[in-house]
């Protein structure tokens, strides 16, 4: 079975009981997961999937407790050509910044030579007021591939 770092950038919650839903499924499926709720380099398998699940803050930013790991990622500069990544953004769509800080990461993430694993999933809380419901419809679509 598949190993997967799940990286969790949140403000209010929502985005680490998303989080919490998706290991539940990844680990009912036999896979083995790991939590970070304050992600660095060094923790992290640069082999195994990132699976990053993230609100946007402010004006488009990431959350305080994930903004240090893009700010580690800039200075570093790693190779990540062996890591593949999946986004699941969630934001509110009354706001021009609509999920833009995971997108910042997913940039950086590429830009050290990271591959997208599967086309990112934006969880919009103006109509998904239970944002694990679709997460998990998303993670459905395709778990059988890990």
């Amino acid at each position: 079975m598949s190993k997967i770092e799940i990286l969790i950038g949140t403000t209010l919650g929502n985005a680490e009981y998303v989080a919490d839903e998706i290991a539940a499924q990844l680990s009912g499926l036999g896979h083995e997961n790991q939590l970070h709720i304050a992600a660095k380099l060094q923790d992290l398998d640069t082999e195994s999937l990132w699976l990053i699940v993230s609100s946007t803050h402010g004006a488009g930013d990431l959350p305080d407790n994930l903004a240090p790991f893009l700010s580690e990622i800039f200075a570093k500069n790693p190779d990540l050509s062996k890591t593949k990544f999946a986004i699941c953004a969630i934001g509110d769509s009354s706001y021009d910044t609509f999920c833009e800080g995971p997108e910042k990461l997913a940039q950086a993430l590429q830009d050290c030579g990271a591959q997208v694993y599967v086309d990112k999933i934006q969880i919009d809380v103006q109509y998904d007021t239970i944002p694990e419901d679709p997460a998990l419809a998303w993670l459905s679509q395709w778990q059988d591939r890990l």
